[in-house]
């Protein structure tokens, strides 16, 4: 008490309070290996309607041990409401089970491998309390930090809002500048293609620049490109000077991107694309709540 009413008596604030902004100051200047990533996404559709887009886009690359570092930026957080949001219930697994964990999880479900290195998710953030993220890159790393030997893609499809992981071995691959797989298609991500797909997927290691490519090719005798779609994006500093440029770049990214998707699609049935419904049954949730809601009102 006597050295808190000394500083006070010296017009200063508390020593605690002094050392807590010292301590944020010091997290919000401190080198990070979590970033933000800004650039392009593009989509191309040459089957059997020809359909393209490109957009902006601004994404955060968080290392899952550093989350706590939002907390020291204005305007964000990672547990609690906040402008910009990382929210844990928007990820994969079990959302009272550590983000890191369920990634683990999930690979060593699909591979039997036991993966303990550092984990960077590369997403869209939850903004103004909306989220909507296609998909969401977990890029998985050996115990030096530089070494990726697994990528888990964990996709959302649209309107259905479902989750599925594809994961990206990356062991074999000693080079380290192209990671390259083949996956069969095994979840239905859009209204306007079927489920006779494999995909090819190369990405690079996150450096000063990120590039994914997704070449979807229908299967059978007559298999042939149909679609493909290549995010570019350039790194910067996480920063409180960059989280507020990401911000006011892209205030409502989360909306614009499902605006995009539900407007192209429209432009897609426009154009005469086919329609696949879920080879589940399983209806839209938009859908579902209108025919409740009619059934209903006629009683």
């Amino acid at each position: 008490m006597a050295g808190t009413a000394e500083t006070l008596a010296r017009g200063g604030r508390p020593t605690e309070d002094a050392r807590l902004r010292s301590a944020r100051a010091g997290a919000a200047d401190r080198p990070t290996a979590s970033a933000i990533y800004v650039g392009t996404v593009r989509h191309r559709r040459h089957d059997p309607i020809e359909h393209a887009f490109t957009a902006a886009v601004g994404m955060l690359y968080l290392d899952l041990d550093e989350l706590h570092l939002l907390e020291h930026r204005p305007l964000w957080s990672a547990t609690r409401p906040a402008i910009g949001r990382f929210r844990r219930a928007d990820y994969l697994g079990d959302p009272d089970v550590p983000l890191k964990h369920a990634v683990a999880a999930e690979i060593r479900r699909q591979t039997g491998a036991n993966h303990h290195g550092p984990i960077r998710l590369l997403t869209t953030p939850r903004t103004f309390g909306r989220a909507f993220n296609p998909v969401s890159f977990y890029y998985c790393f050996a115990a030096d930090g530089t070494t990726v030997e697994f990528v888990v893609a964990e996709v959302t499809n649209t309107p259905w809002g479902q989750r599925h992981s594809y994961v990206l071995d990356a062991r074999a691959n000693r080079r380290q500048t192209t990671l390259e797989q083949e996956f069969d298609k095994v979840f239905h991500v859009s209204p306007f293609m079927g489920m006779d797909h494999r995909y090819a997927w190369s990405l690079t290691v996150p450096g000063p620049t990120l590039s994914v490519n997704i070449d979807s090719a229908t299967t059978g005798p007559d298999a042939h490109h149909a679609f493909d779609a290549t995010l570019k994006l350039h790194r910067r500093p996480l920063t409180d000077a960059g989280l507020r440029r990401l911000l006011l770049r892209f205030p409502f990214q989360t909306l614009r991107t499902g605006l995009l998707i539900y407007g192209h699609a429209v432009r897609l049935k426009l154009k005469g694309a086919p329609y696949f419904a879920h080879p589940e049954g399983t209806k839209p949730p938009l859908l579902t709540k209108l025919r409740r809601s009619n059934k209903a009102s006629a009683r």
